[in-house]
């Protein structure tokens, strides 16, 4: 903060690396960048993953790693039959699913494209018996997640022998680079098997039961070198391996390699070349570096892709960002010259990832609570560090990151673009505008399609979906296609992207996603000629998922964020020189306000009984969010106060989510509440636990959940550098009681 001495980053960082001394099932560590992650066991690789199944899988995933079940039926989102629902005399159609029936068209829709685990990398080890090792036989476990230099380093002893593992990825590649220091090493006992399965949308991301399914071929392999390729009906990747001299590669099965500290089968000549006899290797080092890529195009077959898979190549998101050349353009450009440059080693990669990761400590913001008397400073300073990175491997990729990012998949893979907000609006607000930046050309890739959905219903603009993929394709719900809270958003996103850089560049940038995200917001604006209003809905589903989609209306948050979003845009046309849009005007003037029942908001206008009626006093309290994750256009402060005070005192805890607690904070924060907004992140209630690695737990099956850790930065940043509006007190949104000393640099204030 201005006035005092710089915050000793690396001193706030160090004190929060997490160090693990057993084998943790809730707690496995992630390495990443933002584009590909690897989550891996006390091992520092994934040699135990049956411990890691109803818990966190371990996965390796990438962004563009997806996979697509044979679709003989042809289904299509674009041929599914949707359900007409009434809005104010006219049918619109939804992608419905009455009753929550399960159909297999239904089935196959929502779970294709599906993200996929791209290859378990574990250790093989022969214990003196000969016995493969389990879980139980590791002593002396100390594993221990750098967070400064971007590296996990695991010890531990089998049968008296120390193992050292040092695991990275790469910050520009997505690959992931180990070394193993050893004397099971130099004994032929210890090898890194590499293992591939096939696809599916369940939370594992692989399918190791089907081996006839898909195939693993060598497509070149040297005495230090392989490249594999792999197929999985239509969709094509390929894996690059790079081993330390002395070591050897071999196929020990369908699907499963291995490389060795001594020969064993090695493949000099390639794939079915006689072995030579070789002597045991002494070196106790093993290295491997494995780099993943979508398919370059090494043979004939593998090159092939479908006519889906060309066409979603054509748009990808991250070919926009480098034809445009923004400041926020990543150093890689495509997948082809990655796979053209010279295939990294263990040594590069871990050097490269220092590198990065002290820059990214270095760099952007920063809070150091290390002075405050309040006991609970030191657990949420650990919550904020831990975010930085988990958001940072994670949501900084070409695409909005599914709930569980690139651990494991949740909702068959897909992303949820509501959630995006959570996810990755705080990068703009802690000075790392670039890590949002990166899947901000999403948005004009899937414009066509969004624009497609909207004329089908009949209105004007884009509608941007709820839970889709890389294409933008809708999927079947009976939620998600009547959310209508993401729609603002990439206006939002804009206007922070903007605060951050007020150059005319950026608002040509995001022109066309800006007007054509307006455009819908007023056509869906109905005028009702009765109350002479234009009001929202029915049918729609608010963000507190718990009204009826067919008679919500007016919801007081989305209410709010309409008169934003669309004052906005009007803002946006103004720094352009262009005048403002009239029909937006109409709508500005004429919307309805947010319903007030005995001094408090209702949290929907069709929903009177929302404060007597019990049961709907559960899910997202979003109705907090008008005054808190936006501004609050129109929001009584008082009346917001005395609303926010019944929530504090009657909601259901257990039924809210990971990103309700910062939402509940920013709100009490522009309230004047300080107190009221440390108490809303530290919440005590089942989803708000994080982990030791970090992670916000919620329940069995989303063990993970990334909006809560994003909402959480989002929070942070507005408590510390204020808002639009804020009083001008030192972290005003922090208590002034002696009990917080709250030191921060480099953030940037809340709209």
């Amino acid at each position: 903060m201005p006035g005092r001495a710089r915050i000793d980053r690396r001193a706030v960082v160090t004190r929060h690396h997490v160090v693990l001394h057993e084998v943790d099932p809730e707690s496995p560590l992630s390495l990443g960048n933002g584009e590909f992650a690897f989550t891996a066991d006390a091992t520092g690789l994934q040699t135990f993953p049956e411990l890691f199944e109803k818990t966190i899988p371990l996965g390796t995933q990438s962004q563009w790693g997806w996979h697509t079940f044979p679709n003989p039926e042809g289904w299509s989102i674009d041929r599914f039959q949707f359900a007409e629902f009434d809005s104010h005399g006219r049918k619109i159609g939804f992608a419905d699913i009455p009753g929550n029936r399960r159909t297999p068209e239904i089935n196959w829709l929502r779970a294709n494209p599906h993200r996929l685990h791209l290859g378990r990398i574990g250790l093989l080890v022969d214990r003196d018996d000969g016995r493969r090792i389990q879980p139980k036989d590791m002593e002396g476990i100390e594993q221990t997640l750098e967070l400064w230099d971007g590296r996990l380093v695991s010890r531990f002893r089998i049968d008296g022998h120390p193992v050292e593992v040092r695991t990275v990825v790469h910050p520009d590649r997505d690959a992931v680079a180990v070394r193993i220091e050893s004397p099971l090493v130099g004994q032929g006992r210890l090898g890194i098997a590499i293992h591939f399965p096939y696809g599916t949308g369940e939370a594992s991301a692989a399918d190791w039961t089907r081996p006839d399914r898909h195939r693993t071929v060598a497509v070149a392999v040297g005495s230090r070198m392989a490249t594999l390729a792999r197929h999985l009906d239509q969709d094509r990747y390929c894996v690059r391996l790079r081993w330390s001299s002395g070591a050897a590669l071999e196929e020990i099965e369908r699907h499963r390699w291995v490389v060795r500290g001594a020969a064993r089968g090695s493949l000099p000549g390639g794939a079915g070349a006689p072995k030579p006899p070789q002597a045991p290797a002494e070196n106790p080092v093993l290295e491997l570096a494995v780099e993943f890529a979508a398919d370059p195009g090494l043979d004939s077959e593998a090159s092939r892709e479908s006519p889906a898979a060309t066409a979603n190549r054509s748009r990808d998101p991250a070919d926009a960002v480098d034809k445009d050349r923004s400041p926020s353009s990543r150093r890689r450009l495509t997948q082809e010259s990655q796979w053209k440059a010279e295939p990294i080693g263990f040594p590069e990669a871990e050097s490269a990832a220092r590198e990065h990761w002290n820059r990214f400590w270095s760099s952007g913001g920063a809070i150091d609570l290390s002075g405050s008397k309040d006991h609970r400073a030191l657990e949420l300073e650990r919550r904020i560090v831990l975010s930085q990175y988990l958001t940072a491997i994670q949501c900084a990729g070409r695409y909005p990151p599914q709930e569980t990012g690139l651990a494991f998949n949740s909702w068959e893979g897909k992303f949820h673009l509501e959630m995006h907000w959570w996810h990755a609006a705080h990068f703009a607000l802690w000075d790392r505008l670039e890590l949002l930046e990166r899947s901000l050309p999403y948005y004009a890739s899937i414009l066509p399609r969004a624009r497609g959905m909207a004329a089908r219903q009949g209105y004007a603009g884009a509608r941007w979906p709820k839970m889709t993929d890389p294409r933008g394709a809708e999927s079947p719900s009976g939620v998600g296609p009547f959310l209508i809270w993401q729609q603002p958003h990439p206006i939002y996103y804009a206007e922070l992207c903007y605060r951050a850089r007020k150059e005319r560049g950026t608002l040509e940038r995001y022109r066309e996603v800006v007007e054509a995200t307006a455009e819908f917001m007023a056509s869906f604006a109905v005028w009702d000629g009765a109350t002479e209003r234009f009001v929202l809905g029915p049918p729609l589903q608010c963000a507190q998922e718990v009204f009826p989609r067919s008679t919500t209306m007016n919801p007081a948050f989305e209410l709010t964020y309409w008169r934003w979003g669309l004052e906005t845009a009007q803002a946006w046309r103004q720094r352009l020189g262009l005048p403002r849009q009239p029909r937006w005007d109409r709508v500005l003037e004429g919307l309805a306000r947010p319903a007030v029942s005995e001094g408090k908001y209702l949290f929907a206008e069709s929903a009177p009984q929302c404060y007597t009626e019990r049961s709907w006093a559960r899910d997202h309290p979003s109705v907090t969010a008008a005054l808190g994750m936006l501004p609050g256009p129109g929001i009584d402060r008082e009346i917001m106060g005395r609303t926010l005070g019944w929530i504090w005192e009657h909601w259901d805890w257990p039924s809210t989510w990971g990103w309700d607690y910062p939402m509940l904070a920013m709100c009490a924060a522009r309230l004047g509440q300080p107190e009221r907004a440390v108490d809303a992140l530290l919440l005590d209630t089942p989803k708000n636990v994080y982990r030791s690695n970090g992670h916000n737990h919620q329940r069995p099956g989303l063990t993970i959940y990334l909006p809560g850790n994003g909402g959480l930065l989002a929070a942070a940043a507005m408590m510390a550098a204020g808002w639009d509006g804020a009083p001008a007190l030192p972290s005003p949104g922090f208590p002034n009681n002696g009990q917080w000393n709250v030191r921060w640099e480099a953030l940037r204030p809340m709209p």
